[in-house]
């Protein structure tokens, strides 16, 4: 391998390797965070293992936030923006702000470290065109790969989210109608589907202690909506407001709203059924008829060539 191959080679790594870094630092939190909230709520202690890889990853987030803090905007409506989507990735804590725009300013200094170090026998084998490319490749890895690597995160989440919100409802349905109060019910379902759906239950209690703290039903369920981002979520906290400004039975109305969310469950899989010839369409045309019109076709071709071989 060449030395050029080595240094470029090298220098994707260590881009590779810083966003990499930033994606563990928000996992660590997250689930530090994830494990204050459990202790919180009563929950059960889990040994520390691995305290060595945890304590380097504190050291290298202290770093990155010290960074994030020092070029993070001081516009509110900035940071709030910020702040809603790091929400919606999973991650709420308060210095997931610092650490992401920390990992962003650290891998975009990679990037023009490693454009410094690449771009002069880039241009001297490969001309500026070259050059041009590899810019731009590292400037888009380092601009949209944190963006990116939310994007996954939220993805994730949201099919969790989706997959697990009727669940919840119906056992809010069966908890509400065997007599319990829809606070104490939303405790029993986040007990529930902890292992099944777990970032779904540690939103749930979430809610449980917002409301244990004493902020009011409507705020704390709108503030539920939001962190999941769903629209059935905005649409339930909404009902839920309307029941109990009109007194309503709040039983009866999950009832209602369970059963309009299986049936959009069943009309979301019976869409993604009717949808699967189409999207297979193009697959079978690349590869599937190319082949079978080669198996058509040889045996005419090869009596074709024989007969022009004898005459």
């Amino acid at each position: 391998m060449s030395p050029q191959a080595i240094i470029e080679w090298a220098a994707m790594a260590v881009i590779g390797v810083a966003l990499l870094a930033g994606c563990g630092v928000l996992v660590v939190e997250q689930v530090n965070a994830s494990r204050r909230r459990a202790r919180l709520s009563g929950g059960a202690q889990t040994r520390p293992s691995c305290s060595g890889a945890r304590t380097a990853l504190s050291g290298i987030a202290r770093k990155v936030k010290r960074v994030g803090e020092y070029v993070a905007p001081r516009d509110p409506r900035e940071l709030s923006l910020i702040q809603a989507k790091l929400t919606l990735a999973g991650f709420p804590q308060r210095e997931a702000i610092a650490i992401y725009l920390g990992g962003r300013t650290l891998a975009m200094g990679l990037a023009v470290g490693a454009c410094a170090v690449m771009l002069p026998r880039i241009v001297t084998h490969t001309g500026g065109l070259g050059a041009a490319a590899v810019t731009a490749i590292l400037a888009g890895a380092a601009i949209l790969g944190p963006d990116h690597v939310l994007g996954r995160f939220r993805k994730r989440l949201e099919l969790e989210y989706r997959e697990g919100f009727p669940d919840v409802l119906d056992l809010l349905v069966a908890s509400v109608e065997a007599g319990l109060s829809l606070d104490a019910a939303v405790s029993r379902v986040a007990e529930e589907i902890a292992r099944r759906y777990p970032n779904l239950a540690g939103a749930l209690r979430l809610l449980t202690l917002e409301l244990r703290a004493g902020r009011s039903r409507r705020d704390a369920w709108s503030s539920l909506a939001d962190r999941l981002g769903l629209e059935e979520a905005r649409s339930f906290a909404t009902m839920l407001r309307q029941a109990e400004e009109m007194g309503s039975s709040v039983g009866d109305t999950l009832a209602i709203f369970s059963e309009d969310m299986r049936t959009k469950r069943l009309l979301r899989a019976e869409e993604k059924a009717l949808a699967l010839s189409a999207k297979l369409m193009l697959p079978l045309i690349m590869f599937l008829f190319p082949c079978l019109l080669g198996v058509l076709m040889m045996p005419a071709v090869y009596r074709i060539s024989v007969m022009l071989l004898k005459h």
